[in-house]
């Protein structure tokens, strides 16, 4: 009997960050669980592509839009389940064991409780937050999506644009979401960079505007000013 997970990370520059991520899935590993390793890259110019081979991983070249590099990852991902993570995402000890249980007992999609790799009242807020948000069917990418191939392909997979390809693929699978029972802990460097209020806001303005129709493409032009 084969591994059931492929896992896809899609990635932009992603090479100081990276080794943690995969580091964390020699859990799944050695439990037998992943059956192969997608790196699905939008033309990194550091060293990110020499390093996901370095572990094995198979590496896609392609644009840089995160939906679009998804979509390509789990077009060409054999296993019955699909874990996606970010590369600044990493998931924490136990979470093999609730992958596991999760695909034996559950036909849904399921995400993670998010933390941030700092402390202090801000980044709880903001995770809480997040969780509080997933809770209500509106996982983000930075907590993990476990989704069957058969449920992915059945709501159509990840949508080819730059942003907010997350909330676009937990809008179609809405009633079909569930927590894990694992923690993926995610970079807080942006936060720390912005300042959490302004970050957080920028977040929640975008979703609105997203949610009542604004063009992606600017919305990511304005996301990334």
């Amino acid at each position: 009997m084969r591994a059931p997970l492929s896992v896809i990370i899609p990635t932009l520059n992603a090479q100081d960050g990276l080794t943690r991520c995969l580091e964390a899935l020699m859990e799944g590993l050695e439990a037998g669980l992943i059956r192969e390793l997608i790196v699905t890259d939008g033309g990194s110019t550091d060293g990110t592509g020499a390093l996901a081979q370095a572990w094995g991983a198979q590496v896609l070249q392609g644009l840089p839009s995160r939906g679009g590099q998804l979509r390509r990852g789990c077009a060409v991902a054999q296993g019955d389940w699909l874990l996606i993570l970010h590369a600044d995402s990493i998931l924490q000890p136990g979470w093999a064991e609730a992958v596991h249980r999760h695909i034996v007992i559950s036909p849904k999609a399921g995400w993670c409780k998010l933390r941030f790799d700092t402390g202090g009242v801000a980044a709880a807020l903001v995770a809480g937050w997040a969780n509080l948000r997933s809770a209500a069917g509106l996982p983000y990418g930075d907590q993990g999506l476990l989704v069957s191939r058969v449920l992915y392909d059945e709501v159509g997979g990840y949508v080819d644009q730059p942003l907010m390809e997350d909330v676009a693929l937990a809008r179609a699978l809405k009633g079909q979401l569930a927590p894990l029972g694992a923690t993926i802990v995610t970079s807080a460097a942006k936060y720390q960079r912005k300042g959490w209020l302004r970050q957080g806001a920028g977040n929640l303005w975008t979703l609105v505007r997203y949610a009542t129709g604004r063009d992606v493409e600017q919305l990511a032009k304005s996301y990334r000013r």
